[in-house]
């Protein structure tokens, strides 16, 4: 109770927001990394909120992936704690199976996020010990604003948060065909027969890409840089599992060079049709920079068929045409943006600690889930759903802990307090 009185000390009474005392911690996103960390303090009795801006769990999955996608990895692997996918689901789960299997998650769980509640800044008050989290809700009718007051805030808005979309000359000002980002692209069906170019040749874009040549659209791929390009899956073996098993045994500039032997007899030399591989091996890639290999499930069949056409970078857009840094001009009707996403952390959050400027935490994994003063972070380790099962198992355990102890130490200041009243009546 101190700290409250503290903090009512130092407050600002020209700010009137609606003040809310939480008696547990703030979770910042209902994605999977804070619908995990809920579940496992749920399981740990740490009461909790859960803050969401969109008007549902799991947005990025619900209104901002394409109808075919699938999960690229094995399923007991993407599993969340404490709950394993149904037994009935396949191997790589659908969109809309991964959906459900979290609105199960969420209800076994008794996870009821506080949602259109969207994060406008979040500080650690020094003085009263305490985090102050700033939000507005928005409705039909009104807009509210609040500030929820709570000893420990863990950040699970993801590394995801918010499309990024290139500066390229003359593509919002010149070009007249349409322009979306993957997260708005839906379907190829709406592109039959039109010419499409995808910029960027990531997971996103290697799928987009298939999706367009399923559906007979034109599809051209801009890849600038190098890429790995895997098999998903290896002699009916997933390439992860794979990996992560020759990873106990060799090491990693080995089971680079197994990998790279078995994908080049899979797939066959990507080179001749403009796919480079980096000089780094396609793990140590992953543990260094984060960026994840394209895992194959068909586009590399599109791309050798010449259904998907590989170009280089771009030069400009003009009215109905794009000019490559070639000099060939391809006739264009839309562009797809698979140009990825960031982490909106540092827009919201006052703190220098434990997150960097780039919105990741400075620390590597499996370190970067704990900073000061009660912040936690969850889903930052680019290590996927895994990673993020990870981070929620230690976040929980350590506020799991500290809560077991402050209350054992109230139950025992109340028992005291309860034998004085007897003994003085």
């Amino acid at each position: 109770m101190e700290n409250m009185f503290r903090l009512m000390g130092s407050e600002d009474f020209s700010d009137r927001r609606r003040c809310i005392w939480v008696n547990g911690p703030v979770i910042v996103g209902a994605g999977p990394s804070g619908l995990a960390t809920a579940a496992c303090l749920r399981e740990e009795g740490v009461p909790f909120v859960v803050l969401e801006r969109a008007d549902c769990i799991a947005s990025l999955w619900q209104k901002r992936t394409y109808d075919r996608i699938k999960l690229h990895l094995p399923k007991k692997v993407c599993q969340l704690p404490k709950m394993p996918f149904p037994e009935d689901y396949p191997e790589y789960p659908t969109k809309r199976q991964f959906i459900e299997y979290l609105e199960s998650y969420a209800n076994k769980f008794d996870i009821t996020p506080q949602f259109n509640e969207c994060v406008q800044s979040a500080r650690y008050d020094e003085t009263s010990g305490l985090w102050r989290i700033k939000t507005t809700s928005s409705s039909s009718s009104s807009v509210s604003e609040m500030e929820y007051i709570c000893r420990w805030l863990v950040v699970a808005t993801g590394e995801n948060a918010e499309k990024v979309i290139p500066e390229i000359d003359g593509l919002t000002t010149e070009f007249n065909g349409e322009v979306v980002h993957s997260c708005e692209y839906k379907s190829g069906e709406k592109y039959r027969g039109k010419s499409v170019l995808i910029v960027g040749c990531g997971n996103s874009g290697m799928e987009v890409s298939l999706d367009l040549a399923n559906h007979n659209a034109n599809a051209s791929m801009v890849v600038r840089s190098s890429v790995h390009v895997l098999p998903r899956e290896i002699l009916g073996k997933s390439s992860f599992e794979i990996s992560v098993m020759l990873m106990k045994w060799f090491p990693l500039w080995l089971v680079d060079k197994i990998l790279l032997i078995l994908a080049w007899l899979i797939l066959g030399n990507l080179t001749k049709y403009g796919l480079k591989r980096p000089k780094m091996g396609p793990m140590e890639l992953k543990i260094v920079s984060g960026k994840t290999p394209v895992l194959d499930i068909g586009a590399m069949e599109k791309i050798k068929s010449g259904e998907v056409e590989i170009v280089p970078g771009i030069r400009r857009f003009s009215r109905s045409q794009v000019e490559l840094v070639d000099g060939q001009r391809l006739d264009l009707d839309a562009v797809v943006l698979a140009t990825g996403y960031r982490s909106n952390v540092p827009s919201w959050l006052q703190e220098n600690d434990l997150f960097s400027k780039n919105g990741f935490p400075k620390s590597p994994f499996p370190n970067a889930w704990k900073g000061k003063s009660g912040l936690y972070a969850a889903g930052f380790t680019r290590k996927g759903l895994a990673g993020a099962s990870a981070d929620a198992v230690n976040i929980a355990k350590d506020i799991g802990n500290v809560w077991r102890e402050e209350t054992k130490r109230q139950k025992m200041r109340t028992r005291v307090g309860h034998r004085r009243c007897i003994s003085v009546a």
